[in-house]
């Protein structure tokens, strides 16, 4: 039997996944107060004369593309990737074949938040679960962030340059976590900054698109309830002209 799981969160005003200034915003419209659009394309039309006077619903959305479950393009870490030599893509030139393939999720919610993973902690993960990572595999981190608690933007490891460096090198061209953002928390990362000063530690996951082209998801939820492997993953995003990113309706497919 198949089974489809959802691995996305909605876009919603009630749940805070995003900080204050990112915020979306939806406001709803409903059969009781909309008969009046119609009406505008039918001269002389009443509330009455509709059935049950009701009009239609519709909802207007103040929203980034980087709200809810979403795909980053590698224009959204660079102008340009391939080390300099190509402009990096919009979202609108993605490669659809890459967007249903095999998953694999590995666990690193026992880490502590803020934690940055490594590559040597990433082929740990991948022995431990016994899988043999293949190009154009999707891999997914659960990273200890929980949608719909307090403070998530907080919450999760991240993956840095040298940890995506391996993924892409070994072939991965799609990830995506269940965090606010595929790199350690910026709550984290800046306490490091401020003892360091070290530039290189500031968004070095998404900056690694520099390098090596990628996709990349955020914000995914229920990877807890996902098999480690043995499920084909679908993320397609909306082609939206020349953007950093787009919404996915994230699904595993687990027969």
């Amino acid at each position: 039997m198949t089974r489809f799981i959802d691995l996305s969160i909605p876009i919603t005003n009630d749940v805070i996944s995003d900080p204050e200034v990112m915020r979306p915003k939806v406001t709803y419209m409903t059969h009781e107060n909309t008969w009046e659009q119609i009406a505008m394309f039918f001269p002389g039309l009443e509330k009455d004369d509709l059935p049950d006077g009701e009009g239609w619903a519709v909802e207007f959305l103040e929203l980034s593309t980087h709200n809810g479950t979403h795909m980053d393009a590698p224009w959204h870490y660079h102008s340009t990737t391939d080390g300099g030599a190509s402009p990096a893509p919009s979202i609108d030139e993605a490669p659809l074949d890459r967007f249903f393939r095999p998953g694999v999720k590995l666990d690193f919610s026992h880490l502590p938040h803020g934690h940055v993973v490594s590559a040597a902690e990433l082929e740990e993960a991948f022995q431990k679960i016994g899988y043999a990572l293949q190009p154009l595999d999707i891999v997914l981190i659960q990273s200890g962030a929980v949608y719909g608690t307090e403070n998530f933007t907080d919450q999760g490891v991240g993956l840095g340059t040298e940890a995506t460096l391996w993924l892409t090198e070994r072939g991965v061209e799609v990830v995506g976590t269940d965090a606010w953002s595929w790199d350690a928390p910026f709550s984290h990362t800046a306490r490091r900054w401020a003892e360091t000063k070290d530039p290189s530690i500031i968004w070095e996951g998404h900056k690694a698109g520099r390098i090596r082209p990628y996709y990349q998801i955020e914000k995914l939820t229920n990877l807890a309830t996902l098999p480690d492997f043995g499920f084909t993953f679908s993320c397609f995003p909306v082609k939206i002209e020349r953007a950093s990113a787009g919404w996915i309706r994230a699904v595993a497919i687990v027969e």
